[in-house]
């Protein structure tokens, strides 16, 4: 496979995206890299549906590693982290938030998207990195998802909102906000700081959105070099075609 990369400037430093350099045996693999904190995304997709399923298994999984951060475990014996963290699960809930409405309706194949932390440089948070690239890899894979979707963080710093503020930073400041969205509509929105004005808050949803816009254009960037063809997913049944079952069986009363 050839090693494919998109690159654009976003809030002053270089975002990068990366594809095929690792991760082979995914069905699709990208290595996203913002400053100095990286991450590793791949997407894995079932080719049976397991027997009696009757809901979209969709895991994702952050996968926080210490060495991202230049530390090892405490203990000499100790060569291996724990559970993951609460910040990991919340990154992990996060991403799926993102992405599982924009999964065809009724699938029923497990997909599997894993993150790994490779580097965190203390200033640009892994999290963010972690749902462009898990929508990244899902956009140039055979996986059907209705993408690609990208997360801007917002903060209002000394008054003046600001885009993907520094992660030391995020303290001092009155508002967090995460907007994920598509080239077209804001699809998730995860907020918290102190009370700010309802036109100010308009405004960072508004300034969000349009900063996701070359996010979103790198990877149909990424998906016309090295997209695979889209395969079709194992779904339930339309409504109206279980609709038609059911009174056939049972008669319209029903």
């Amino acid at each position: 496979m050839t090693k494919v990369t998109v690159e654009r400037e976003i809030a002053g430093r270089a975002l990068s995206i990366t594809t095929g350099d690792l991760a082979f045996q995914a069905d699709a693999a990208v290595t996203v890299r913002y400053g100095d904190s990286m991450v590793l995304v791949t997407v894995v997709r079932s080719k049976e549906v397991r027997p009696g399923i009757d809901f979209f298994p969709l895991v994702v999984d952050f996968e926080e590693r210490m060495y991202a951060a230049g530390r090892i475990p405490g203990h000499r014996f100790l060569r291996r982290e724990g559970r993951p963290s609460d910040q990991a699960i919340l990154a992990a809930r996060l991403i799926d938030r993102s992405l599982r409405p924009l999964f065809p309706k009724g699938a029923l194949n497990d997909v599997q998207i894993i993150v790994t932390a490779l580097s965190f440089d203390y200033e640009n948070s892994l999290d963010l990195l972690g749902l462009i690239g898990a929508s990244a890899a899902l956009t140039i894979s055979d996986i059907p998802f209705e993408g690609p979707v990208a997360g801007v963080r917002v903060g209002l710093l000394d008054g003046e909102l600001t885009i993907n503020p520094p992660f030391k930073r995020l303290e001092a400041s009155q508002l967090d906000l995460v907007v994920a969205s598509t080239q077209h509509a804001v699809v998730m929105i995860e907020a918290g700081g102190h009370q700010i004005p309802e036109p100010l808050m308009l405004d960072a949803i508004v300034k969000a959105y349009e900063a996701a816009q070359p996010i979103i254009e790198m990877q149909w960037e990424l998906r016309e070099r090295v997209g695979k063809e889209k395969v079709p997913f194992t779904t339930l049944l339309p409504e109206e075609e279980l609709t038609r079952l059911i009174h056939e069986r049972y008669g319209s009363a029903i």
